[in-house]
């Protein structure tokens, strides 16, 4: 269905640097990473990557292949005021050859994002990288796509499905899943919390929707401390709110990419009055090469690998 999309939402989704990648894990947790998207050869498809040493947005992807891309951050991408895109799809994850999946990666990373160049090793030095140059693809079939023109959270959004002719006629031969319930236990809180709604003025919620997709919207959040809650603003039409599982993903990176940050939080999506809020449970530092690096975060980053590169020789190893 991708050759159907107007000009406007095809141009999001060629153009746009980063895409907010959803997978959902064995218990229902939607997780939402900030990823590179890139056109799949055929054009079927929107491919995703991730290193052999963390996996893990792969290996959802292959217990539960329901996935989502919201396309929400335009730095970068030279357009102005797009739309925001959600695309629902079906995942295919890529393991089948590395070294082709490496290869194909180097090459398109560096047409897509020029400035990474001055980031990467020395070609020698590849090879003692395996945890981060042997990629894993996701493809990603495009099942549902909302698009919110201007990225205008109040107006209804429109919708391409390619069962446009069920949610016409208000039936789906799609069942409803069984939706994940709030996970309740011990609030917990982070430092960084305090960034959303100052460094980071809005941030995507994710939930899972009644059809097992994830559901992802980008809305101005503020942060209420004292009763230890993420509140939810911009009053998102056409979003299917409901109490459960929830992440909220806070990101931003230099129109070039030579510099991001990124972390998430799990938690509960609950109803605050007439609004949303999620209670916190678990926040999850990203991979982030922020623009003020010093030594500290270099030791971090150097501990990080060591981490990634046993993994991946674990990974190897079960082949």
């Amino acid at each position: 269905m991708l050759g159907t999309l107007p000009d406007d939402v095809r141009a999001v989704l060629d153009r746009f640097v980063t895409t907010e990648y959803t997978t959902l894990d064995a218990a229902g947790q939607p997780i939402t990473w900030p990823v590179t998207p890139y056109p799949h050869p055929e054009g079927r498809c929107i491919d995703v990557t991730t290193g052999l040493g963390y996996p893990k947005k792969a290996r959802d992807a292959q217990a539960n292949p329901y996935v989502a891309l919201l396309f929400s951050e335009p730095r970068g991408s030279g357009l102005a005021e797009p739309p925001m895109v959600l695309v629902q799809g079906v995942a295919d994850v890529d393991e089948r050859d590395l070294d082709a999946n490496a290869e194909r990666y180097k090459h398109e990373l560096l047409a897509k994002l020029p400035a990474t160049r001055g980031t990467m090793p020395p070609k020698p030095l590849h090879r003692f990288m395996d945890w981060y140059f042997k990629r894993i693809y996701v493809h990603v079939r495009p099942e549902r796509v909302y698009v919110w023109p201007r990225g205008d959270i109040a107006g209804e959004p429109q919708l391409y499905d390619s069962h446009l002719e069920e949610v016409r006629s208000g039936h789906s031969e799609e069942p409803e899943a069984a939706h994940p319930e709030p996970a309740g236990g011990t609030v917990a809180w982070d430092d960084r919390m305090d960034e959303l709604g100052r460094l980071y003025p809005s941030a995507v919620v994710s939930l899972t929707a009644p059809d097992g997709f994830p559901f992802s919207v980008r809305v101005p959040v503020t942060v209420d401390a004292p009763a230890r809650r993420i509140r939810v603003g911009g009053a998102p039409v056409g979003v299917p709110w409901q109490p459960g599982l929830a992440c909220v993903c806070a990101h931003e990176h230099a129109p070039d990419f030579s510099w991001q940050r990124n972390f998430h939080v799990r938690g509960d999506l609950v109803r605050d009055g007439e609004a949303w809020a999620v209670v916190p449970r678990k926040l999850v530092g990203g991979f982030e090469l922020p623009p003020d690096s010093g030594l500290r975060h270099q030791l971090a980053t150097a501990r990080a690998s060591l981490r990634y590169r046993k993994r991946a020789k674990r990974e190897l190893a079960r082949r």
